[in-house]
């Protein structure tokens, strides 16, 4: 999906990304680098075919392999920078990014060492860019409850520690495997978070029902859902997350690539139906270099495909804003820029045209 071709470009528009898992970012050549580095086997060497998968399990196969990869600090911090680098190229403002270190503290990693390592990096290419990015822990269901408590507890004391690039973490979620696990097996973490000022949210409603959504949002105080395409289940839940305006983080183009058995085709997207119920459903590309396509890929695909037009991205880029974590004034800040964007391109367009109309017509040829 390197090769996707949009006749719509929305690289003129300010855009907040909440659904992105920042190992999913890594380049493929960083992927050979680091395992060369870090003497580590790779099925392949070749950047252009090392990312390929089928399905949602060869694709968490590719995810744990980028994974392995991050063995030092300084991994820790070139994934972060290349990752903003990236972004902000293609009109990224402002993300919340997960980091899921589950693994890595399971082989010996620190927490602390991984945060801070984040940080630096975030921090050079913020500099670089305008680019800003929060984080969010998040807890990997494949290891268990008491894996995620431990996280828990040892993250609220790094953060009451002053630990350096605690504060830029701001919230916990949980990704991996949704099926067969009970959401609610995780409250223990998730009940630490308020206290140590944490926003909580959670993957939930790609493979796993409605029931499993409102779990997380009734048991775990999940502020948000991460995907949630199986909420028109229940149109009790529906109705109360469009009053409520609950945010749903919505991964298109991700879960055509990774997850064909739920999403067949991009057209076949509920992410439309959401919108039209007055949900607060967002774009988000979840995993960029593992699924082959930028944000603004994921917009003007999206645009495409729904027959949205530029004043449907612009409202949609704007409900990203709302939906952030973002302190109101930093939120009317950022909603701000995009508006002027738009009234930019507006502009631009309309010279455009008007330069079109005056232009004199070429005489016809004898």
């Amino acid at each position: 999906m390197n090769d996707i071709e949009c006749a719509t470009d929305f690289a003129w528009l300010p855009k907040v990304e909440l659904h992105c898992h920042i190992e999913g970012t890594m380049r493929p050549a960083t992927v050979v680098d680091l395992a060369v580095a870090n003497d580590i086997e790779l099925p392949t060497r070749d950047v252009e075919s090392l990312f390929q998968y089928e399905d949602l399990t060869g694709f968490l196969d590719v995810f744990w392999l980028v994974q392995s990869v991050l063995a030092t600090p300084d991994d820790w911090e070139r994934l972060a920078f290349e990752s903003m680098i990236d972004g902000a190229a293609h009109g990224l403002r402002y993300r919340e990014a997960f980091f899921t270190p589950a693994r890595h503290l399971a082989a010996g990693q620190d927490l602390g060492e991984i945060i801070a390592a984040l940080d630096r990096g975030l921090d050079m290419a913020e500099r670089i860019t305008r680019a800003r990015c929060a984080l969010i822990l998040d807890f990997d269901r494949d290891f268990g409850a008491a894996a995620a408590d431990a996280h828990m507890t040892e993250l609220v004391s790094l953060k009451r520690a002053g630990r350096p690039g605690t504060e830029r973490v701001i919230g916990i979620g949980m990704d991996s495997t949704e099926l067969g696990v009970d959401p609610m097996s995780f409250v223990s973490a998730y009940s630490q978070a308020p206290e140590a000022g944490l926003r909580r949210t959670a993957h939930q409603g790609e493979n796993s029902g409605a029931d499993a959504i409102r779990a997380a949002v009734d048991g775990l105080g999940c502020e948000r859902i991460d995907h949630g395409i199986s909420i028109f289940e229940d149109p009790e839940l529906v109705r109360r997350f469009a009053d409520e305006q609950i945010p749903l983080t919505v991964c298109p183009n991700a879960n055509v690539r990774i997850n064909p058995g739920v999403v067949a085709d991009l057209g076949d997207h509920v992410f439309p139906i959401m919108r039209d119920a007055d949900l607060l459903a967002t774009l988000n590309t979840d995993d960029p270099a593992l699924v082959g396509l930028d944000l603004d890929q994921e917009y003007a695909l999206c645009a495409e495909t729904f027959g949205y037009d530029t004043g449907d991205m612009v409202a949609i880029a704007l409900d990203a804003a709302c939906a952030s974590w973002l302190d109101d004034c930093d939120a009317s800040v950022l909603m701000v820029e995009i508006k002027a964007a738009a009234a930019g391109a507006a502009r631009a367009a309309a010279d455009a045209r008007s330069a079109a109309e005056a232009r004199p017509l070429m005489p016809l040829s004898a």
